[in-house]
């Protein structure tokens, strides 16, 4: 059924851009007044690339993820994934664009704890509403390595099991785009290596548009396309 679904979403979904990022703007309220975060800033990314923003920590490149994923709300300008502008949306809006649509993967893994990796997976797909497909899940588990270990609890598993149910539960949906921010950050040498070959066997085998956050060049070059985020201008 997910298969069916994405195929007859996608032809409408390629005619455009995946992801677009027109005049956006970022300001916050600190101790000293307004700080523009940046201004004006355009991005745009064709469907089936792999992109690294590429930045110091602290330079700003989560908060723009999450802008371009419909998380958060830009002050100023425009995001539009797959010819929809996610900026005229309201919050539940954001969240039924991003359904299926967008898969987004943190540092911090966000798995919830009592729930076993397999639960965790078939939530993605419940609020997503593609119902609680167990076959499904459990597909996308083996896929990351995890046929052996559905049952278990996040505690359970180690740093790397976490990000790659992670990664599962991300993909389940079989998205148009993927997102990851720092997917690596928590994560030894060895093991951060393992998950980043699977992010990109995941865009070579699904054409999925992969756009990743992170501060290690050697994964920047991995990417079709590198952007450098510094002092608030993104240039490649």
């Amino acid at each position: 059924m997910l298969k069916e679904e994405a195929d007859a979403r996608a032809p409408a979904e390629t005619a455009h851009p995946a992801l677009e990022a027109r005049d956006l703007g970022m300001r916050f309220r600190g101790p000293d007044g307004e700080v523009a975060l940046f201004d004006h800033l355009n991005l745009t990314i064709r469907p089936g690339e792999s992109v690294a923003i590429l930045g110091a920590s602290g330079s700003g490149k989560s908060t723009l993820l999450g802008l371009l994923a419909g998380l958060e709300q830009p002050t100023s300008g425009q995001v539009w994934v797959a010819g929809a502008n996610l900026t005229a949306l309201d919050e539940d809006g954001r969240a039924a664009a991003r359904a299926g649509r967008i898969g987004f993967v943190f540092q911090a893994f966000h798995l919830l704890g009592g729930l076993s990796a397999l639960e965790n997976v078939r939530l993605a797909l419940e609020l997503s509403g593609y119902g609680g497909d167990g076959e499904a899940a459990a597909a996308a588990l083996q896929r990351v390595g995890l046929g052996h270990r559905l049952h278990h609890t996040p505690e359970r598993l180690s740093g790397g099991e976490q990000q790659r149910v992670a990664i599962a539960r991300a993909f389940v949906t079989e998205p148009r785009l993927l997102m990851a921010d720092e997917p690596t950050g928590n994560l030894d040498d060895a093991t951060g290596a393992q998950v980043v070959d699977l992010l990109f066997a995941l865009n070579r085998e699904h054409n999925t548009t992969l756009v990743l956050v992170t501060h290690d060049p050697s994964v920047a070059e991995r990417c079709d396309t590198v952007y450098r985020f510094r002092e608030g201008v993104l240039s490649q």
